[in-house]
């Protein structure tokens, strides 16, 4: 019986045993994480601390670091103010020092003028004391001396006036025609380029009359579908063996010319070729256009020239003013301004840039109602060029006034080039029409008998009555003829007036 008591009371209190174990060692690990948890919350709380201190320590040297920054800056700030209260206290005592003298000048200036008004009525006294003295002596009232005076003065004035017009005018001819003919003429013989027609039909030369069949083509498409891609107008008419274009635009034209002999030589005119013909012949005049004006922008040595600017300098090679090419015309017009502002001594590239744009407005592509130097100027602006460019391109036909001596360049430039003897061609009416005007304005003025234009107009031979002109006045009506031709005609060059006056006798001896 005990024994079995044992067995049962061994395992219960082993049980037992192990609880209490586990409940002391839970008890002891507790304990000891408590006393960890307190340790690390003590240490935690003296890193903050520290870290605590250290904020305020850093914050306390940045403050005192401001706090003398601020005081440094309040210092120097405080200098300037004084420094600035001293500069305005001596301007203070200049300007105190000046009100003194303007003050005492304003008084001294009274002063003096009190004394002038008083010599003045002295004066006026005398004077009209002596003019009634004067009188009495001349016999001639004040008005009647001063109309004789003034009558003797205005004859005197009259001859020392045309005296010195001879005097400058002989002078200027010493010094100044000299040196503008050697200038002119220096630049006149360095350019001597060809000069081509200044048509607006071209003819194109065909191997037979049959050809003219083929052209026009069936219902006559194939002269509708050139016409259309060309912009021209082709005539075909009783002319043996040539068919004649017609175009205002010499590009145009060029490229229906150009196509229209190569379809011949090709022998296939259709539409369909036509079309393909036309296209690469305006291919070919695009670049050709563009190679020209590259060509001359590289003879002249002028760089940096836009894309638009280049094409639209090309254009011109197909452009003709007058029987003058007017791409070459602009090259003349380039060359003779460099030469004449380095003769002068102005701005050599500004000139020669201005001059050859100075007629890009007859390039441009567009439509305008303007002329072609407003057109040109303002291609130039949109290129960005210099304003005195844009402005010698404005002005180089007195479109608007010259700002610069350039632009003024650019004008006698364009007169040698286009005046230059073989340079233009001018029509047989207007020829006849510019010598009748010459004549008519001669003659109409008073003492003139007859005039007669010679040598082309470039001399005006004119007659004075002898008995209404005497030699003194002759010069000046020369003068007086000169100036209204001026106003009136547009003209090349200059026109040379000489004047014949003479007295004949006729006596008979019997």
């Amino acid at each position: 019986m005990p024994n079995i008591v044992w067995f049962i009371l061994l395992p219960v209190v082993g049980i037992v045993l192990g609880w209490i174990i586990r409940w002391v060692y839970a008890r002891f690990q507790l304990t000891s994480s408590e006393q960890k948890a307190e340790r690390v919350k003590q240490e935690a709380r003296r890193e903050a601390e520290a870290e605590k201190k250290e904020i305020l320590l850093n914050a306390k040297d940045e403050l005192i670091r401001e706090r003398n920054q601020q005081e440094k800056e309040n210092r120097e700030r405080r200098a300037d103010i004084q420094r600035y209260e001293a500069k305005v206290n001596k301007k203070e005592e200049l300007l105190d020092q000046r009100a003194a003298d303007l003050e005492k000048n304003e008084k001294e200036l009274a002063d003096e003028k009190l004394a002038v008004i008083k010599k003045e009525e002295d004066l006026a006294k005398q004077e009209e004391k002596y003019r009634s003295e004067l009188e009495h002596i001349s016999g001639l009232s004040a008005q009647e001396a001063k109309d004789l005076i003034i009558k003797n003065l205005e004859n005197e004035a009259r001859h020392d006036a045309q005296a010195m017009i001879n005097k400058i005018e002989q002078e200027a001819q010493l010094t100044a025609e000299k040196k503008a003919k050697d200038i002119l003429i220096t630049t006149i013989q360095r350019i001597a380029p060809e000069t081509t027609s200044d048509i607006t039909v071209t003819t194109v030369s065909l191997p037979s009359d049959e050809m003219k069949g083929r052209i026009i083509g069936r219902e006559g498409r194939n002269i509708r579908t050139l016409e259309t891609l060309t912009g021209v107008d082709i005539i075909i008419d009783d002319t043996p063996e040539a068919v004649v274009i017609s175009c205002f635009d010499p590009v145009r034209k060029e490229i229906a010319k150009q196509s229209l002999e190569r379809l011949i030589s090709d022998g296939r005119i259709h539409p369909a070729r036509i079309e393909e013909i036309v296209q690469k012949v305006t291919h070919e005049i695009q670049n050709k256009i563009y190679e020209e004006g590259e060509k001359a922008l590289f003879d002249l040595g002028i760089h940096n020239m836009p894309t638009e600017g280049v094409r639209a300098l090309g254009r011109l090679y197909f452009r003709t003013s007058y029987g003058q090419n007017v791409l070459t015309h602009s090259k003349e017009v380039a060359i003779a301004a460099s030469m004449i502002a380095a003769e002068i001594g102005a701005d050599r590239e500004l000139a020669k840039r201005a001059a050859i744009l100075h007629d890009i407005g007859k390039g441009a592509e567009n439509d305008s109602d303007q002329n072609h130097a407003e057109v040109g100027a303002e291609m130039a602006r949109k290129m960005g060029e210099d304003a005195k460019v844009v402005n010698a391109i404005a002005a180089h036909h007195n479109d608007v006034p010259t700002e610069t001596v350039e632009a003024v360049i650019v004008q006698i430039a364009d007169a040698i080039s286009a005046a230059r003897p073989g340079a233009r061609r001018e029509t047989m009416d207007n020829y006849v029409k510019r010598l009748e005007n010459l004549e008519q304005i001669a003659e109409s003025f008073p003492g003139v008998e007859k005039a007669y234009a010679i040598q082309a107009g470039r001399e005006l031979r004119i007659l004075v009555d002898n008995e209404k002109i005497p030699d003194s006045d002759v010069k000046e009506l020369a003068r007086s003829i000169a100036k209204q031709i001026e106003n009136d005609l547009r003209y090349p060059g200059r026109i040379r007036l000489t004047m014949i006056r003479e007295t004949r006798i006729v006596e008979y001896a019997r």
